[in-house]
């Protein structure tokens, strides 16, 4: 991860650092697994206690398999050549689809949308082409009332899981 040395650091920067203050104590970042056998992680945000919206590779091959992109990987279930191949075909077909037209994400696609919005600034990030740096950002204290008021117009333009963290901004959720 990089950003602050530990996954805590980074949970830190997040929920005590940036986190607008209505949040506090009802957003948090999980990473509730450590690196599973393929050397993938889950992060996960937690909304009071609820899991709300996961990133992992995992998650991705299951959407992939479920719009009938990617078949089902080897049976063995060993790391094999024929798994590595089969995540990497997973790797490609996920390229090939833009950020904007999925619902999920890779545990490296949230650490890359973390770094690009601690990178920049807030409204730069408001207006990203990355739907999980919009996330960071929509939840982000130096977001103000002047600032969620014209949100309130973005909401449906946003994907669908999206939608949730901006009514949750603006005390709907």
């Amino acid at each position: 991860m990089g950003y602050e040395g530990s996954w805590s650091g980074m949970r830190r920067y997040l929920e005590q650092d940036m986190l607008a203050e209505p949040l506090r104590g009802r957003v948090r970042y999980n990473c509730p697994s450590g690196v599973n056998l393929y050397e993938f992680q889950r992060f996960e945000i937690c909304v009071d206690g609820r899991s709300i919206k996961s990133f992992s590779y995992d998650g991705v091959r299951s959407h992939l398999q479920r719009r009938g992109m990617l078949p089902k990987p080897p049976s063995n279930g060993s790391m094999n050549e024929e798994m590595w191949d089969y995540w990497r075909q997973c790797a490609e077909i996920e390229g090939d689809v833009s950020m904007e037209d999925r619902t999920e994400y890779t545990d490296g696609e949230f650490a890359d949308a973390l770094e690009q919005y601690r990178l920049q600034d807030i409204q730069t990030s408001l207006a990203s082409d990355n739907p999980i740096v919009r996330m960071f950002a929509v939840l982000d204290r130096r977001v103000g009332k002047r600032t969620l008021e014209k949100l309130k117009d973005e909401i449906d333009r946003q994907p669908e899981w999206l939608q949730y963290f901006y009514r949750l901004r603006l005390g709907e959720a």
